[in-house]
């Protein structure tokens, strides 16, 4: 449960055509290029999120969009969690927060038993880390085609049955 002082996110499955959260995707892939070096950046354009193994969703404040995040299926017990990015004007009230639950909440409705994410371990990645981890991820081997290297890092979350 938010805080009180935190808005209350309306999260809906979306379907990728709106242009708020086309414009959000596309700012975070130019960011995913920025800070990330040649061959490490694992975020999914906007046309592979609309594939059948992924579940794309947006978080609203009224009528302004707050974050993004899907949840790919990668086999009947396991999903990766893919393309979170809360709006800049949103970082630090909860909108992130409250579509990591979601998309968690989501993963235990269909039955996963584990969820992953790949990011990176500069600066850049460091507050979303700490929201993975505050909520029990925590670090695990490359996953899913994944590589170590020293940019990337993968994190898992164990979901009871």
């Amino acid at each position: 449960m938010q805080p009180a002082s935190l808005p209350t996110y309306r999260i809906v499955p979306d379907d990728l055509t709106g242009e708020p959260v086309t414009t959000l995707l596309r700012f975070h892939l130019d960011e995913m290029h920025r800070w990330s070096p040649s061959g490490s950046v694992h975020a999914m354009p906007v046309e592979r999120l609309r594939h059948p193994d992924v579940a794309f969703y947006s978080a609203w404040d009224g009528e302004a969009l707050a974050a993004v995040g899907a949840l790919r299926q990668l086999d009947a017990a396991r999903g990766e969690l893919k393309s979170m990015r809360a709006n800049p004007a949103w970082r630090g009230r909860g909108a992130g927060q409250a579509l990591l639950l979601h998309l968690v909440a989501e993963a235990r409705g269909r039955g996963l038993t584990w969820l992953g994410l790949e990011t990176g371990r500069t600066e850049p990645f460091h507050p979303a880390v700490a929201l993975y981890r505050k909520h029990g991820f925590v670090s695990c081997p490359p996953f899913a085609g994944y590589v170590a290297d020293e940019f990337s890092q993968c994190l898992e979350l164990v979901l009871p049955a």
